[in-house]
C-alpha cells in the first residue's frame, strides 16, 4: 500500500470573495457545509473535503481544478442549469445540446462550469481506467 493510499483526499478551492463562493457551493451546487473557520469554509463531498480558502490576490487556472464524478451526467448538468449554471463549450470539441462532450471511444461524458471566482470544475461520469 501506498503511503497516502488510505488518506482522506481535502481539496483546497481559492476565492476571492468566501461569501459569494459559500453560496455557490452550498445553494447552487448543493454541497452541505460541515462548519467555517477563521482559514476556510468546509465542505463535504462524497469521501473528500472541500476546503474554500480565501486568497485576495489569487488568479483563477485555466484549467479544471476541480471534477465530480457522477452517475448521471444528464440529471446533474439539467439541476444545475436550471440553478443558473451556465456550461462551458470548448473551441474545437462537440458538445451536445446540454454542452456536454462525448469522451472519444466512448469511454464518458464530461460538462465544465465556472464557480463565481473563475475555478473550472467538471462534471463526468468517465472513471480513469
Amino acid at each position: 500500500m501506498g503511503i497516502l493510499e488510505s488518506a482522506k483526499p481535502i481539496i483546497v478551492i481559492c476565492t476571492r470573495d468566501r461569501v459569494r463562493s459559500i453560496e455557490f457551493y452550498r445553494n447552487t451546487l448543493g454541497l452541505t457545509m460541515h462548519h467555517e473557520d477563521a482559514f476556510a469554509a468546509v465542505f463535504e463531498a462524497g469521501a473528500a473535503t472541500i476546503r474554500i480558502a480565501a486568497v485576495p490576490d489569487f488568479t483563477p487556472h485555466g484549467h479544471t481544478t476541480l471534477g465530480f464524478l457522477v452517475s448521471d451526467v444528464d440529471t446533474i448538468v439539467k439541476a444545475l442549469t436550471s440553478r443558473g449554471v451556465v456550461f462551458l463549450r470548448l473551441p474545437g470539441f462537440p458538445h451536445d445540446e446540454l454542452a456536454i462532450l462525448s469522451l472519444p471511444g466512448g469511454k464518458g461524458r464530461v460538462a465544465w462550469l465556472k464557480d463565481p471566482d473563475g475555478n473550472i470544475l467538471s462534471i463526468t461520469d468517465a472513471e480513469i481506467a
